[in-house]
């Protein structure tokens, strides 16, 4: 029963639930979601959330739990370059990485009995958060990576994995990535709810993410997908109404039709401007040493122009430490990167800045993409050049977000015989890799990162009207303060 009225958590405050169910737009709410569609009516209806630009996983989670814009809280994309390491850094989990007090810290200091549980929102790990879960697998020395869990406390990990099996982490992302994934997370969500019994819970449910990259917005298997993903979002809800807890359910970005894969370091390479190292007969990007290279991330790129005058991290950004020789370059690569089909805008520090997007992580440009288009990583000119991992599942060499990860290679005739081979290697302790993603962009069906969609495609929220604020949409940085809104709405 919505809405939930009582304030019966053992701390006094109310319980409260936050779904987040990535990828999902008000055009979705309907036939085939028929528990999302009666929690809309019970709630008082569907708002377009507005989200931050990029428009990404990590900066849209980071603005919802801190309230903060990317400038603020430093989470300007799912990934950056690390100039003072001199490696581009992706999908990191330590949550110091984001600026600023999150929600649960909001909520704590309010009441200090008030407790939160994060099942695999990002930057997980390291937080203050009471109760968390997270994929962290056991990379061993001959290659192998084993599923596995990182919670807090400590004993959480075997607890659920003794109650569930092992997370699926290969059914968590790569080719094989699917509902068994957001299934696991959700059973894991309600027996942290039971066992614990916090007041406050978010959860991440990707399932729909896949299918919509994988296939397209448009794809005939969305309606049985969707269907899935509201059969999973159920369960939690009649959690919620078991235990007096108020759902919140959101996602954070809205997905659209993939029609063109732009290469920005492919372009930068052809100028004269990216340096790569030949190793055993493949090509190596050089980051430290390049004149410019792009960190691609869906439908942004944050590119970096190496500075030999003024070369200190800390001071990028501040327009006083900005030579001439500098500037100039910058210049050069913007002119070189706006002439791309398929390019939309080259944002300079002060465009950033109407974008809140003007932190030091951000990069000399950020690149963002026409409609339909987006950035693919690749900086190689032949395939028979492009380095060993760029055909395996390798979220954290890539210095990009690479969503062909999600597909197998259509050139490869028997895929299955491959896998077998590679599990037979394996098993006698010989390293391995299992090269089965394709280097062809165009695969490619759905992307996201842009703020401005189509109506019907844009992120919503679906939370009782009465504690959302009195306005057409809701933003990011809204998030943490309905959250806390549904909290401690009985209390002055």
């Amino acid at each position: 029963m919505y809405p939930a009225t009582s304030t019966n958590h053992a701390s006094g405050c109310a319980r409260a639930v936050v779904i987040n169910v990535v990828g999902l737009s008000a055009r979705h709410i309907g036939v085939n979601t028929p528990r999302l569609r009666e929690l809309a009516r019970a709630l008082g209806g569907v708002r377009p959330l507005r989200p931050d630009f990029p428009a990404v996983t990590c900066t849209s989670q980071s603005s919802m739990l801190t309230g903060l814009s990317p400038r603020d809280h430093g989470v300007v994309a799912n990934g950056w370059f690390d100039r003072e390491q001199g490696d581009a850094r992706l999908w990191r989990q330590s949550n110091t990485l984001v600026h600023g007090a999150k929600v649960w810290d909001k909520a704590k200091a309010r009441n200090s009995k008030c407790t939160t549980a994060n099942l695999f929102w990002w930057f997980n790990m390291n937080s203050t958060c009471d109760f968390t879960v997270t994929p962290r697998p056991i990379y061993t020395h001959n290659g192998r990576k084993i599923p596995d869990i990182s919670t807090q406390p400590d004993t959480l990990r075997n607890a659920l994995q003794n109650k569930l099996g092992a997370f699926p982490l290969f059914d968590f992302w790569g080719p094989r990535a699917g509902i068994r994934s957001s299934d696991w997370i959700a059973r894991a969500a309600m027996h942290v709810m039971r066992e614990h019994d916090p007041a406050l819970t978010l959860i991440y449910i990707p399932h729909l993410d896949y299918v919509l990259q994988r296939e397209g917005p448009n794809s005939p298997n969305v309606p049985a997908q969707l269907r899935e993903v509201d059969r999973i979002v159920g369960c939690l809800l009649d959690e919620c109404a078991a235990r007096n807890a108020r759902p919140i359910v959101l996602s954070e970005y809205g997905i659209e039709a993939a029609t063109q894969p732009v290469y920005l370091n492919r372009a930068l390479r052809e100028a004269g401007l990216l340096t790569v190292r030949d190793e055993l007969g493949l090509d190596a990007l050089e980051p430290m040493t390049s004149p410019a290279f792009a960190v691609c991330d869906h439908q942004i790129a944050h590119v970096y122009v190496r500075d030999t005058t003024h070369p200190q991290p800390h001071d990028r950004g501040h327009a006083e430490f900005i030579s001439p020789a500098h500037a100039a370059r910058v210049q050069h690569v913007a002119q070189v990167l706006a002439a791309l089909p398929g390019v939309e805008s080259v944002l300079d520090r002060a465009a950033q800045a109407t974008l809140a997007l003007n932190h030091a992580r951000s990069g000399d440009l950020v690149v963002t993409a026409k409609p339909g288009a987006w950035f693919a990583y690749p900086w190689w000119l032949d395939d028979a050049r492009a380095p060993d991992f760029a055909r395996c599942v390798d979220i954290h060499k890539k210095p990009g977000y690479d969503p062909c990860e999600l597909l197998i290679d259509p050139a490869i005739a028997l895929p299955a015989l491959r896998v077998a081979k590679f599990k037979i290697t394996r098993a006698l302790g010989i390293r391995a890799s299992l090269q089965l993603t394709p280097l062809d962009a165009s695969l490619v069906k759905g992307t996201h990162g842009r703020t401005q969609l189509p109506p019907g495609f844009e992120p919503v929220v679906l939370a009782e009207n009465s504690l959302l604020p009195d306005k057409d949409f809701v933003s990011c940085q809204d998030i943490s303060d309905i959250i806390l809104r549904h909290l401690f709405h009985n209390q002055s």
